[in-house]
């Protein structure tokens, strides 16, 4: 039997840009396999919301910003420890566009992130100095949504993130485990399961709701 919804649920779609996608500058392996089921999902969900990585040309998080630096390797900026990615969803650019797959038409809005040239922002809530907020727990308050549905790209990365953030924030917070694909960096997806379970985040399948 699917999992019962409310009127206080929400599905956040987390990141499904081609740069993500096979063929992109920082590709998941096995992105695009979840395009089909997120759109599934999403018509279970009265209430949709999508995060886009929005990055300015030279963003501080990419490796070419960093003389003699490679991609993967990781650096120490003011607000912590960085990993230093490809040039990835460059505003203006295909790579930052949305899959024309993903069929999500009741969507109700997007939050934009990683915009500010000195900050990177993995989460869908918060910049990754963990203080700048994008506005997302605002505007889930004030429509008084109250338990949260996480799908999308990475799940070590921008999923986890955003899901620990959720809890943080005071939201119920669940990840649809096998709607999610990693990047799995340096062990990133163990230790990104450890801090959301840790956490109290929740975890659920497809299945669950199909």
């Amino acid at each position: 039997m699917a999992t019962p919804l409310r009127a206080d649920d929400a599905l956040i779609v987390v990141d499904i840009q081609y740069d993500f996608l096979p063929g992109g500058s920082l590709a998941v392996a096995g992105g695009d396999e979840i395009i089909e089921p997120i759109n599934a999902l999403s018509r279970r969900f009265r209430n949709v919301i999508q995060t886009q990585d929005w990055h300015p040309a030279g963003h501080i998080s990419f490796a070419s910003s960093h003389e003699g630096m490679s991609p993967f390797q990781i650096i120490e900026l003011p607000y912590g420890p960085q990993v230093l990615w490809p040039d990835h969803c460059v505003i203006g650019t295909r790579g930052a566009e949305f899959s024309v797959a993903l069929d999500i038409p009741h969507v109700q809005t997007i939050i934009r992130k990683g915009y500010r040239e000195t900050i990177d922002s993995y989460s869908g809530f918060k910049e990754n100095d963990h203080d700048t907020q994008t506005g997302l727990a605002g505007y889930l308050r004030e429509r008084g949504l109250k338990r949260l549905f996480i799908c999308g790209l990475a799940t070590d990365f921008c999923v986890a993130w955003t899901a620990e953030d959720g809890i943080k924030a005071g939201f119920e917070t669940v990840v649809i485990e096998d709607a999610t694909r990693a990047i799995d960096t340096a062990g990133s997806l163990d230790a990104a399961w450890k801090r959301m379970n840790d956490m109290g985040v929740k975890r659920a399948q497809i299945g669950d709701f199909l």
